[in-house]
């Protein structure tokens, strides 16, 4: 058996508020872009800031977090990435790569209802294996 490894860790802000959906088998299914921003000095001698845009996807997450993921936000996502190709309205083949998330954690300390942070509250991590067929995605 072979070893390989398909794991990426990133930090950043959501780009706008997170879209829920369900698959045709009542899966949740989340999605949401996170901005990084990595800082490296120019030719010129000045600083220049460069930022990469993710697609993530978290299945089945708890109310808590579909809540906490609002644009501006800064998250801690854990995952790994995946690729995947679909055909538009138009008959087009388009692809997609994808961070699936296997663990979320807010890094800001902004309160819930309950009184709690919510970097107090538990993380969000998958243990499930759950996971939607292409066929099955909403989009």
């Amino acid at each position: 058996m072979a070893f390989s490894l398909n794991k990426i860790m990133l930090i950043g802000n959501l780009g706008g508020d997170a879209e829920n959906r369900f698959t045709t088998t009542n899966i949740s299914v989340t999605s949401f872009s996170l901005a990084t921003t990595r800082s490296y000095k120019g030719k010129d001698g000045n600083w220049v800031n460069e930022t990469t845009w993710h697609n993530v996807v978290a299945y089945s997450l708890p109310d808590f977090f579909k809540d906490a993921l609002k644009k501006g936000k800064k998250f801690y996502v854990e995952g790994r990435i995946s690729k995947r190709d679909y055909t538009d309205k138009e008959g087009i083949k388009r692809y997609i790569t994808e961070v699936i998330s296997e663990r979320l954690i807010p890094l800001e300390g902004r309160e819930t209802s309950g009184g709690e942070s919510y970097a107090e509250k538990s993380n969000y991590e998958n243990d499930s294996q759950t996971v939607a067929e292409d066929n099955d995605l909403p989009f």
